[in-house]
């Protein structure tokens, strides 16, 4: 078996190919009706990582969002978790650029490695080598929502702390907007799956920030359902406050 370094430079190398595919794909369909580019981008970066990790790791298990769930990864020690294209919606959208490639690995009970790609920036953020978390903002505490579905708790908690809401796209645009201190933090309840969530919050913990979920308990992956609906990213010195105005609200 390959050391943990290899882990980290491989799901890095695998969630870049896998957004440079999505890329070619989105100007190859320009112009195509939203439902076929969300799908070709589905199924083309499943392809590609699904190939990438059988050449690499053909022992491991893999748990993805686009593929049918083998529920023998229960048994195994390693678990792939990955999210192909992560906000289908923006990236059918041409011009946006906040949608990502999630891949991570689970190893015996925890996230051991991970990378967000941000293919429409030219960004793959990873656990091998981390960056630095920037000085906190000084302003309003920014907390990115969904676009689209903005979630009631966190104009509840916005009021409590005198913060201020940052629309965004997907889950991993959202976590990594933190990690690059575009925003304090993502606080989600509206629903959401273990490939949502598994990478984002490996780089994020990488960097130093707090995860997870609402009440503050542990985000525990490769679970039978993989249904993991809450979750809590920030910077660290915001984590009591926000758990704190979570549980109020």
């Amino acid at each position: 078996m390959s050391g943990l370094a290899d882990d980290h430079e491989l799901a890095a190398r695998i969630a870049t190919d896998a957004g440079r595919a999505l890329l070619d794909i989105r100007a190859e369909n320009a112009g195509a009706e939203p439902a076929v580019l969300k799908r070709a981008g589905d199924e083309g970066a499943q392809a590609v990582i699904a190939a990438a990790l059988h050449r690499a790791r053909p022992g491991d298990s893999v748990l993805s969002e686009e593929a049918a769930d083998n529920l023998s990864r229960l048994d195994a020690t390693r678990v792939w978790i990955v999210d192909p294209l992560d906000g289908t919606r923006e990236y059918s959208e041409a011009g946006r650029t906040d949608w990502a490639v999630h891949v991570a690995l689970w190893q015996s009970g925890r996230l051991v490695a991970g990378a967000v790609a941000l293919p429409a920036l030219g960004l793959t953020l990873g656990t091998g080598e981390p960056p630095t978390l920037p000085a906190a903002y000084g302003g309003p505490s920014r907390l990115v929502v969904s676009r689209t579905r903005p979630p009631a708790l966190v104009t509840a908690v916005c009021g409590q702390i005198g913060g201020v809401t940052v629309p965004m796209g997907s889950a991993g645009a959202k976590a990594m907007s933190v990690v690059r201190g575009e925003a304090d933090a993502y606080l989600h309840a509206g629903g959401q799956y273990e490939w949502d969530s598994a990478a984002p919050v490996a780089v994020a913990v990488a960097v130093g920030l707090h995860a997870s979920r609402i009440d503050g308990s542990a985000l525990v992956y490769n679970n039978e359902n993989p249904y993991l609906p809450d979750l809590l990213i920030c910077r660290p010195e915001l984590a009591e406050q926000l758990l704190e105005a979570v549980a109020r609200a």
